[in-house]
């Protein structure tokens, strides 16, 4: 990107939204999967992603910046990121200010208001362009910077005014982060005809330098961080929004210029997937997302005006953020929209719907204006009311009320007597951070870790000397807050060099990962999570520190892959699959990352449900992480979320988008519960309630390679789970028939599939019982249906319910026909499964049932498969549909039918007394050659008939026992198929101690497959060698 390029390029037009894309580096945990990288950037404005499943479908869009901040930098020896070399691509934190930072400045000096939104998912780097980390400062601290670097050259020429307020929006409440004091239900939103909207109550303080801005940036992260704790909300689900009013008096002049400066950092633009959202009753009861859905409903609109469209109402009012934003869209107002995107491949639907949110923003049409108005005149005062911002707070409107009553001087009277009170308070907060600043120095203390960075380090909790308690209660030594913590949670001791802590009753704690219950001996930068998920770093003493320590590695990631890693999850875990370069399947490390995001979450659900006495107990699961497809490969896996009533013993299964709604609900009705409000709402409202509803359990694999044979199968297979336990054993017989239904025998064997091509086939699907079901061990009332579907039938058939049975008796058979085999169903039948799925009824559910309206059967009422290629003349010959059953030509049908297979038999038969008729020749011509008196019978014409029948004899029981082999090595190979899957789904315990057992288990495993894999290699070549040698010994005869 060219550096000196993007100096010199300037603010939008008055009428245009500005548009930067921005794209990150990988983080940790992506380097650590080996993501790959779909974003590529050129010319400085154009943004190309790649789809990783289809590497050819590419999309590119064109904004007025586009930032490449993912490689190409190194770090300076102040820890600032610069660019590596002078051909590198990067774009730094200066970079950025350069570019949209100074333009924001330039429009304020000049009296425009302006607005800077950052937007993309939670984790692209929002908050890094916003505020930034560490040496690397964001466009925040250096505008306000600069503003006063700005306001000490020009102080001659004007007195100058910044006042400085910040809010955030959660759950439709605002919170004044200057404050520490909460107002339940937050403060409101009003509007005024001159002022517009803005929020009654936030504090506004004046500053005089950039010093006075640093420190209230530390204290509203502070109260940020302990909002969200005591409130269990996430900070990348709220909106922060700071306003920095700046006012430009020209004595002299009698003249002022006003310009609000809005800086915004938007929530987590997180996409739910609509299939997931959908199906949840409650789906649009959250209003913790209402903002941004209506901030990008007001945006379409917008951008739609702009191209001409007819829009009838823009929705401003329909959320408070979009209140708060109107001037900012399509407003008075210059706007610069920033997208952070994720550069890995497991974000691509995440990113992709990010700039397309952006494409559309760009769209947008503002008119802003120069804010100025006369001092003394009385008939200006509304006009400067109105130019103030909608978010400017009541200390602001007495300096107006000063001006218009009194005139300048008793103006500049009130903003001497606002900076006066400002700086008491500032004395006092100076001298607690001093304070704080030398007990960091002197003593070990706990360090938070949030989600959001910028949040981390902000609160620390100290460890004096001797015993002291910890937990909610406003007595202990150490005050915490967040869920799953009691009033008195934990004993903290410092003694004699060391700190231990050691849990109250049944509280949670966790160390490096694991659990405690006894007292435990901490180390420094030890991780320990209180409660549900309220996590910290141990920072020990002095004398365990060591200067240049890097905490920053200790992230918000680290805590939960180690809390993940102690429960044994892991990407291998989930089956991961290498490519060779040590790289994991992208959708397998998408599936993981869900699963780390979602545990904390499930943990902060049950704290609530346990505190509101909703006895709903939620534990995480992977759709099939044991299971297959037809052909046995994996199939893709999801994380989804298993809920337990504990009292009445429902289940049900949630999609993470499910859960994460209800989630959101969960925690708008805990915050009632906290406010006072009661928890209590209408069973329909409730977002722990559902209907019940049927439960898959788990699937089995039946190989239908015998069926290819003409051989019946009869086997006792595991039903296994998502995890790949098992959950029952069924028993059920797959046997080829005929079409009257007469199961056919070993005579009936052919050696090659090819035989059957285009022949009729018949076949029956017994499910005769169903063992040991553990459903039913859980809960003795509850039922079972089972359900399967064959190659291309259009629908799934399902037994009949049974209930309140462990060992259920099924007994339901269903014949099925093949009216012309075609190869790729013969194909089929060699290579691939019937999985028949086990479904769990509930009482009050409704039953499994499939509508056979599609079906197409034979005139027995035979279910027919492998219809596509079915001529057309045959199919309406030959098939019924069974909506059809009476209509006007199903008499010509079934009589054409019973032709069809009245003529085959006959072909049949005629084949078969032509291959006799052809033996019986050759036999014949032998005798008749051969001399006389030798080998001559008494009877030619019955020994010519019995020589004749004898080879078709032999060969028929060759045949036989052929097929008794091939039927013993089939089912072999299936009881070795089943072994082999429980090697592969087997996984290492948790606990140490068993690894050995486990192993040895393993190993006992592996052995046994390979010497059943090897006996049943051995016994097929050793029959089919005995085969061999008897039809050798009966040729040899024959030329004899």
């Amino acid at each position: 990107m060219n550096k000196e390029k993007m100096r010199k390029m300037p603010m939008p037009g008055a009428d245009s939204v500005k548009v930067a894309v921005r794209v990150r580096p990988f983080s940790q945990r992506e380097k650590n999967f080996g993501s790959k990288c779909v974003i590529s950037m050129h010319s400085g404005t154009t943004t190309t992603v790649q789809d990783p499943k289809n590497p050819e479908h590419v999309k590119t869009f064109t904004f007025d910046l586009a930032y490449w901040s993912h490689s190409g930098f190194q770090r300076d020896k102040h820890g600032v990121l610069i660019s590596a070399d002078p051909s590198s691509e990067f774009a730094s934190q200066k970079d950025v200010f350069r570019d949209i930072g100074r333009g924001i400045l330039d429009s304020a000096w000049q009296g425009y208001n302006a607005t800077l939104l950052a937007y993309g998912q939670t984790g692209s780097g929002k908050s890094y362009s916003l505020m930034g980390f560490g040496a690397n400062k964001g466009i925040i601290p250096n505008v306000c910077e600069e503003l006063f670097q700005g306001i000490e050259s020009q102080a001659r020429s004007g007195e100058h005014q910044v006042t400085f307020s910040m809010l955030e929006i959660y759950n439709e409440q605002v919170r004044d982060l200057l404050s520490r004091t909460r107002k339940p239900g937050g403060l409101k939103v009003r509007e005024d005809q001159q002022l517009g909207f803005y929020v009654e109550g936030l504090k506004s303080v004046p500053c005089e330098n950039y010093t006075h801005i640093e420190r209230l940036l530390e204290q509203g992260a502070k109260v940020r961080t302990t909002a969200s704790t005591n409130m269990n909300a996430s900070s990348s689900r709220s909106h922060m929004l700071i306003t920095i009013q700046f006012k430009q008096v020209f004595l002299d002049r009698n003249l002022t210029k006003q310009s609000s400066i809005s800086l915004v950092d938007l929530a987590g633009s997180e996409r739910q997937k609509s299939s997931g959202s959908e199906g949840d009753r409650l789906r649009e009861g959250s209003r913790v997302n209402l903002s941004l859905t209506n901030l990008g409903n007001v945006i379409s609109a917008l951008a739609d005006a702009a191209m001409g469209k007819k829009v009838l109402h823009i929705p401003y009012r329909d959320s408070i953020l979009t209140k708060l934003l109107q001037s900012a869209l399509g407003g008075n107002s210059r706007t610069v929209l920033i997208a952070a995107i994720s550069p890995a491949d497991i974000c691509y639907e995440e990113t992709l719907s990010t700039l397309r949110y952006a494409e559309r923003a760009k769209k947008i049409r503002n008119s802003a204006v120069v804010n100025t108005c006369a001092l003394p005149r009385e008939s200006r005062v509304g006009n400067k009311l109105r130019d103030v911002s909608h978010g400017k707070a009541e200390q602001v409107a007495a300096v107006f009320l000063a001006d218009h009553q009194l005139g300048p001087r008793a103006h500049q009277a009130a903003w001497v007597h606002l900076l006066e009170q400002a700086r008491r308070e500032w004395r006092q907060l100076y001298a607690a951070m001093a304070q704080e600043q030398q007990m960091v120095k002197t003593l070990p203390h706990l360090r938070n870790v949030n989600e959001d960075p910028q949040l981390s380090g902000v609160l620390r909790h100290f460890i004096p000397s001797g015993p002291c308690d910890a937990g909610q209660a406003a007595s202990n030594a150490i005050t915490l807050h967040g869920l799953g913590i009691s009033d008195k949670h934990a004993i903290f001791t410092n003694l004699d060099g060391k700190v231990t802590v050691t849990p109250y009753d049944s509280c949670k704690i966790m160390v490096n990962g694991v659990p405690i219950t006894t007292k435990t001996k901490l180390q420094h930068l030890d991780r320990i999570i209180l409660g549900s998920n309220s996590a910290y770093l141990y920072v020990g003493f002095p004398v365990e520190r060591s200067s240049g320590e890097d905490w920053s590695r200790f992230d918000y990631d680290f805590f939960q892959l180690e809390r993940a890693t102690a429960e044994g999850v892991s990407v291998h875990w989930l089956g991961a699959q290498s490519d060779g370069e040590d790289n994991a399947d992208p959708s397998i490390l998408a599936v993981f990352q869900d699963y780390i995001k979602l545990m904390p979450l499930v943990a902060e659900a049950n704290q609530i449900s346990e505190e509101l006495h909703k006895d709903l107990q939620m534990e995480l699961k992977v759709k099939n992480l044991a299971s297959s497809d037809s052909r046995g490969c994996d199939l893709q896996k999801e994380v989804m979320v298993k809920v337990t009533n504990l009292k009445t013993r429902e289940v049900w299964l949630w999609s993470k988008a499910k859960f994460i709604n209800r989630k959101f609900l969960m925690e708008e009705l805990y915050q009632r519960f906290r406010d006072g409000e009661g928890s209590h709402v209408a069973q329909e409202d409730d977002p722990f309630w559902d209907p019940v509803e049927v439960v898959h359990l788990g699937s089995a694999h039946i190989w239908l390679q015998s069926l290819a044979y003409r051989m019946q199968l009869e086997e006792q297979v595991e039903i296994l789970n998502c995890d790949g336990l098992e959950e029952a054993v069924l028993d059920v017989h797959i046997a080829p028939c005929s079409p009257a239904g007469r199961v056919h025998g070993e005579e009936d064997v052919v050696m090659d599939p090819l035989e059957l091509l285009g022949k009729r086939m018949d076949f029956q699907i017994r499910i005769v019982q169903c063992l040991g079901i553990k459903w039913l061990k859980e809960d003795a009332k509850r039922g079972i249906q089972i359900g399967y579907r064959i190659y291309d039938l259009p629908n799934t058939l399902y037994t009949k319910p049974v209930w309140k049975s462990m060992n259920p008796q099924i007994g339901e058979t269903v014949q099925f026909a093949v009216l012309h085999a075609s190869q790729e169903f013969l194909n089929y039948l060699q290579t691939n499964a019937l999985i028949i799925d086990l479904w769990g009824l509930q009482e009050g559910c409704a039953e499994l049932s499939c509508s056979q309206v599609d079906f197409k059967v034979t005139r027995e009422g035979h279910i027919l498969v492998d219809i596509k290629n079915l001529p057309a003349m045959k199919e309406t010959a030959q098939v019924c549909f069974l909506h059809t059953p009476s209509s006007q030509g199903g008499n010509v049908y079934l009589q054409l039918l019973k032709l069809e297979q009245e003529t085959e038999l006959l072909r049949d038969i005629n084949r078969a007394l032509r291959e006799e008729n052809v033996l019986l020749k050759g036999s014949l011509a032998k005798m008749s050659s051969a001399p006389q008196g030798e080998g001559l019978p008494p009877l030619p014409s019955l020994s010519a008939v019995g020589g004749g029948d004898q080879p078709c004899v032999q060969q028929a029981g060759c045949d036989r026992e052929f097929a008794r082999a091939l039927k013993a090595f089939y089912q072999s190979m299936n009881m070795a198929r089943g072994q082999l899957l429980r090697l592969q789904r087997s996984r290492p315990p948790e606990d140490d101690q068993m690894l050995r057992p486990f192993v040895h288990q393993q190993s006992q495993m592996l052995k046994e497959f390979g010497d059943l894999f090897e006996s049943s290699l051995w016994k097929l070549k050793s029959d089919v060698a005995l085969i061999v040698k008897k039809k050798r010994e009966n040729v040899l005869h024959i030329q004899l």
